[in-house]
């Protein structure tokens, strides 16, 4: 299939055929014909499978026609109409990155559309939302407090997104989007999109979605078919070191690296300026011009290494990055899935590497429960310095035996 046979109008095929898409992915190819007829959507997709252009290409065409039909161009009436489309996110990175995509896609259309995140001044915001939007991709703090302000009034909203559910109850967001529901227009079509459903996922969307049509493209937490996966067994004080080594002797020029923390990104960083490997971080506590400084010197590749947490992680989409790298194990295995995410994207093969320490024998163990299958296991590796650990086949966390590269 193409997307020619989406019944895309001709604007918006153009924008597709520009940025050089030509066949719809799954999730798109099953979505966007639902959303054009004006059904709810419960869609389930891992990251990486085009969720944001499966929303966004038939909001933008529904938005394009009932404004024609109303006989006045969308941006003159944009003002007086008022906001008609309303997207979460979880993070300023995703938001921004949907902002993008609704700017690539609508290019020819007379839509107006703005991001709100909180971290930087919001004059900027108000001042976009004084001239008039059709369409706010936003966080839900930062839209909360427009809200408060008199900035944002969400009486004619038509179309409402509520994108990576899963992460945004993760961060908990769930009271601010009760309170911004509230807000929202009974009559309303909405999309619903997570990577994972749990049992809390789904009493959310019964709540809110009307017959909604579901849409399940890959098994609940499966990962990217494209990516190949090992895993280090190596102790943590060694991670350091067997990290520069995995650096240099696979020629890696770009990758994304995660820590479960901080200050354990901060400190990857260091270590990796001090032997002349560009890296910078991203997570929670950095402003939002050093993440975004971050995010576009990683794209641009004038950055080689992105050391980021996983609440940062989300809304990272390079092009063509060929590694993610697991500096530490995630707790929870799903975290996991969509970390390596990041890689093996729109068709692209993809290599994620792992290092588990003795004390993350037990995240490992549920990572691989989780897949279904065991990662394979680099047996064979050395690092300058001497000595390294891993675990006897099956045996528990604790029982490293010392082995000699």
């Amino acid at each position: 299939m193409t997307f020619e046979n989406l019944n895309l109008i001709e604007p918006i095929s153009r924008a597709l055929k520009t940025k050089g898409y030509e066949n719809p992915t799954p999730i798109q190819e099953k979505a966007i014909p639902e959303i054009l007829q004006g059904k709810d959507v419960f869609g389930c997709a891992q990251t990486g499978t085009g969720k944001t252009a499966a929303f966004a290409l038939p909001i933008l065409q529904l938005l394009h026609q009932r404004s024609a039909s109303a006989g006045s161009s969308a941006a003159g009436a944009s003002s007086s109409r008022g906001i008609k489309a309303l997207i979460l996110a979880p993070t300023r990175e995703l938001a921004i990155q949907i902002d993008e995509s609704f700017r690539d896609y609508g290019s020819g259309l007379k839509l107006r559309h703005c991001v709100i995140f909180g971290g930087v001044s919001q004059s900027k915001q108000t001042n976009a939302l004084r001239m008039g939007v059709d369409i706010v991709i936003a966080t839900p703090g930062r839209l909360l407090d427009l809200m408060q302000q008199g900035f944002v009034k969400l009486g004619s909203i038509e179309f409402f997104v509520l994108d990576e559910v899963d992460r945004m109850l993760d961060m908990g967001f769930i009271n601010d989007i009760k309170k911004i529901i509230a807000r929202i227009p009974a009559k309303r079509q909405t999309i619903f999109l997570s990577a994972t459903i749990p049992s809390e996922i789904r009493k959310l969307a019964d709540s809110l979605l009307s017959n909604p049509v579901s849409i399940q493209v890959a098994a609940v937490s499966a990962p990217a078919e494209m990516v190949k996966q090992s895993v280090y067994y190596v102790e943590k004080s060694e991670k350091r070191a067997l990290l520069q080594h995995v650096l240099e002797k696979e020629s890696i020029e770009h990758a994304l690296v995660f820590t479960r923390t901080k200050h354990g990104a901060d400190k990857v960083v260091k270590d990796l300026n001090k032997s002349g490997i560009s890296a910078e971080a991203i997570h929670g506590n950095k402003s939002q011009n050093a993440r975004q400084k971050a995010l576009i010197g990683f794209k641009n590749r004038s950055i080689r290494i992105l050391v980021a947490t996983d609440i940062a992680s989300r809304g990272i989409d390079v092009d063509k990055l060929t590694h993610v790298i697991n500096y530490e194990l995630p707790e929870v295995p799903e975290t996991y899935v969509h970390r390596i995410g990041r890689t093996g994207r729109a068709g692209e093969a993809g290599i994620a590497l792992s290092f588990c320490a003795s004390e993350e024998m037990d995240y490992l163990k549920d990572i691989n429960k989780l897949l279904k299958k065991n990662i394979d296991v680099v047996s064979t590796h050395s690092v300058p310095a001497a000595g390294s650990a891993r675990p006897k086949p099956n045996s528990g966390r604790k029982q490293f035996a010392r082995r000699r590269y």
